[in-house]
Protein backbone atom coordinates (compact mmCIF):
# COMPACT_ATOMS: atom_id res chain seq x y z
CA UNK A 1 0.00 0.00 0.00
CA UNK A 2 1.26 3.49 -0.79
CA UNK A 3 1.71 6.07 1.94
CA UNK A 4 -0.74 8.96 2.24
CA UNK A 5 0.78 12.18 0.89
CA UNK A 6 -1.19 14.66 3.02
CA UNK A 7 1.00 17.36 4.59
CA UNK A 8 0.23 19.78 7.40
CA UNK A 9 1.95 22.64 9.12
CA UNK A 10 2.61 21.92 12.78
CA UNK A 11 0.48 24.04 15.12
CA UNK A 12 3.58 25.09 17.06
CA UNK A 13 2.06 26.57 20.24
CA UNK A 14 -0.19 23.55 20.75
CA UNK A 15 2.64 21.14 19.95
CA UNK A 16 4.92 22.80 22.50
CA UNK A 17 2.23 22.44 25.18
CA UNK A 18 1.67 18.78 24.24
CA UNK A 19 5.42 18.10 24.44
CA UNK A 20 5.68 19.88 27.81
CA UNK A 21 2.80 17.80 29.18
CA UNK A 22 4.25 14.51 27.88
CA UNK A 23 5.80 12.37 30.60
CA UNK A 24 9.30 11.50 29.39
CA UNK A 25 9.14 14.27 26.79
CA UNK A 26 12.08 16.39 25.63
CA UNK A 27 13.95 18.64 28.06
CA UNK A 28 13.34 21.60 25.77
CA UNK A 29 10.36 21.12 23.42
CA UNK A 30 11.60 23.95 21.18
CA UNK A 31 14.67 21.86 20.29
CA UNK A 32 12.45 18.90 19.39
CA UNK A 33 10.63 21.01 16.80
CA UNK A 34 13.49 23.15 15.49
CA UNK A 35 13.65 21.59 12.01
CA UNK A 36 10.11 20.36 11.51
CA UNK A 37 7.66 22.94 10.22
CA UNK A 38 5.58 20.48 8.21
CA UNK A 39 4.66 16.85 8.71
CA UNK A 40 3.66 14.17 6.23
CA UNK A 41 0.92 11.69 7.10
CA UNK A 42 2.64 8.37 7.79
CA UNK A 43 -0.36 6.10 7.32
CA UNK A 44 -1.30 4.20 4.21
CA UNK A 45 -3.54 5.87 1.64
CA UNK A 46 -6.99 6.59 3.05
CA UNK A 47 -10.08 8.66 2.43
CA UNK A 48 -11.24 11.75 4.32
CA UNK A 49 -13.19 9.68 6.87
CA UNK A 50 -9.85 8.72 8.48
CA UNK A 51 -7.66 11.21 10.35
CA UNK A 52 -4.15 11.82 9.06
CA UNK A 53 -1.37 11.02 11.55
CA UNK A 54 2.27 11.95 12.01
CA UNK A 55 4.63 10.89 14.78
CA UNK A 56 6.03 13.83 16.78
CA UNK A 57 8.03 12.34 19.64
CA UNK A 58 8.89 9.09 21.39
CA UNK A 59 9.18 9.51 25.14
CA UNK A 60 11.87 7.78 27.15
CA UNK A 61 12.03 4.89 27.74
CA UNK A 62 11.65 4.15 24.03
CA UNK A 63 8.28 2.88 22.90
CA UNK A 64 6.45 3.54 26.14
CA UNK A 65 4.63 6.66 24.99
CA UNK A 66 4.59 8.23 21.53
CA UNK A 67 3.10 11.64 20.81
CA UNK A 68 1.14 11.78 17.57
CA UNK A 69 -0.38 14.72 15.73
CA UNK A 70 -3.68 13.77 14.14
CA UNK A 71 -5.59 16.04 11.81
CA UNK A 72 -8.60 16.14 9.54
CA UNK A 73 -9.97 18.64 7.05
CA UNK A 74 -8.17 21.20 4.95
CA UNK A 75 -7.43 24.90 5.00
CA UNK A 76 -9.39 26.91 7.55
CA UNK A 77 -11.42 23.79 8.33
CA UNK A 78 -8.40 21.75 9.46
CA UNK A 79 -8.75 20.35 12.98
CA UNK A 80 -5.78 19.09 15.01
CA UNK A 81 -5.44 16.92 18.07
CA UNK A 82 -2.54 15.38 19.93
CA UNK A 83 -2.72 11.82 21.23
CA UNK A 84 -0.53 9.30 23.05
CA UNK A 85 -2.04 5.98 22.01
CA UNK A 86 -0.23 2.73 22.80
CA UNK A 87 1.97 1.32 20.04
CA UNK A 88 0.58 -1.16 17.55
CA UNK A 89 1.36 -4.70 18.72
CA UNK A 90 1.83 -6.09 15.19
CA UNK A 91 5.21 -7.43 14.12
CA UNK A 92 6.51 -8.82 10.85
CA UNK A 93 8.67 -11.91 11.39
CA UNK A 94 11.06 -13.31 8.82
CA UNK A 95 11.43 -16.93 9.85
CA UNK A 96 14.42 -17.49 7.55
CA UNK A 97 16.56 -14.80 9.16
CA UNK A 98 14.86 -14.37 12.52
CA UNK A 99 14.42 -10.64 11.86
CA UNK A 100 11.49 -8.98 13.58
CA UNK A 101 10.10 -5.63 12.42
CA UNK A 102 7.51 -3.92 14.62
CA UNK A 103 4.73 -1.75 13.25
CA UNK A 104 5.72 1.86 13.98
CA UNK A 105 2.13 3.13 14.07
CA UNK A 106 -0.22 3.37 17.04
CA UNK A 107 -2.67 0.69 18.15
CA UNK A 108 -5.90 0.44 16.14
CA UNK A 109 -4.59 2.67 13.34
CA UNK A 110 -6.67 3.05 10.23
CA UNK A 111 -6.20 2.03 7.53
CA UNK A 112 -5.10 -1.36 8.82
CA UNK A 113 -1.93 -1.54 6.70
CA UNK A 114 1.01 -1.65 9.11
CA UNK A 115 4.10 0.53 8.71
CA UNK A 116 6.09 -2.35 7.24
CA UNK A 117 3.47 -2.65 4.47
CA UNK A 118 3.34 1.05 3.57
CA UNK A 119 5.64 2.32 0.79
CA UNK A 120 6.59 5.97 0.44
CA UNK A 121 5.58 7.02 -3.12
CA UNK A 122 8.00 9.95 -3.03
CA UNK A 123 11.09 7.99 -1.96
CA UNK A 124 12.06 6.96 -5.49
CA UNK A 125 11.73 10.55 -6.68
CA UNK A 126 14.23 11.93 -4.18
CA UNK A 127 16.53 8.91 -3.80
CA UNK A 128 20.05 9.34 -5.17
CA UNK A 129 20.71 7.65 -8.47
CA UNK A 130 23.75 5.39 -9.05
CA UNK A 131 25.36 8.25 -11.07
CA UNK A 132 25.23 10.68 -8.08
Amino acid sequence: MLQCTAVTEIPVPEALVALLDLEGGPDDPRDAMADDCFLLCELGEHDESVEHAAHLWTAEPHGEQDLWLLWAGTGAHRVYRFATPPPCPAVLCDFRTGAVEPCLFFDRHRPRAHSFSVADPLADLIAPTPDD
